[in-house]
């Protein structure tokens, strides 16, 4: 914390499970950061609840940048990159995919994700569709420009969105503003909007990756 650069902005990330009918899915994977021993910190909180990296069954990205996609991949005790969750089908949007790898650095560390590009285990996602009927993705743009976002839908009617970095904090669906951070900040801002109406009509749960105080939340 204290090392971190004067000025810079200080943002929490927070992947999260969620399980459906005895399977888990993984929304977005964090910084790849490792704690004391050396282990992604992302499998320490998995052991916390009594899993482990080979029992994600589906890994979902919401877009490529560092603090999302960080934990696709690690490097074994040869120093060879492998993907982190080995038993895991990997869907990311291939517009996202292809932009990242010829956008590069900083915006994005191609080193994390660029095993997907002739990996078996990865499902390309076009502009909009659904995944096993019950998780419908659309390309929203916003933060970057082929950002996805992901709506499931329960048994009960339950529905949960995970918006990415386009509703990363409960404030933000509150607040009319445009942020510097996003590729088209205008665009975003409107997309918060538009979640919050529907999310409230529909009584949506949002998760947000971004906020600590309220990760799950709804209007």
């Amino acid at each position: 914390m204290n090392e971190r650069p004067t000025g810079s902005l200080l943002v929490e990330v927070q992947p999260f499970l969620l399980q459906y009918k005895n399977k888990n899915y993984l929304l977005d994977t964090g910084l790849g950061f490792k704690n004391q021993k050396g282990e992604l910190q992302i499998f320490e909180n998995l052991h916390k609840h009594h899993l482990t990296p080979n029992d994600i069954d589906y890994v979902i990205l919401s877009h490529l940048h560092k603090d999302h996609a960080g934990g696709i991949s690690i490097k074994n005790e040869q120093h060879i990159e492998r993907l982190a969750f080995p038993n895991a089908r990997y869907f990311i949007n291939k517009n996202e995919f292809e932009f990242a790898m010829q956008k590069g650095y900083p915006s994005y560390q191609i080193e994390d994700f660029e095993l997907l590009k002739n990996d078996s285990r990865t499902e390309w996602l076009s502009t909009e569709g659904k995944i096993y009927q019950f998780i419908k993705y659309e390309e929203s743009g916003g933060h970057c420009p082929h950002h996805t976002t992901f709506l499931f839908s329960g048994e009960q009617n339950e529905k949960v969105f995970f918006g990415g970095d386009v509703a990363p904090q409960l404030k933000q669906l509150k607040t009319k503003y445009i942020a510097k951070y996003d590729y088209d900040g205008k665009k975003s801002m409107e997309l918060r909007q538009q979640f919050a109406t529907i999310g409230k009509e529909e009584k949506w749960q949002f998760l947000f990756y971004h906020d600590i105080t309220n990760p799950i939340g709804s209007l």
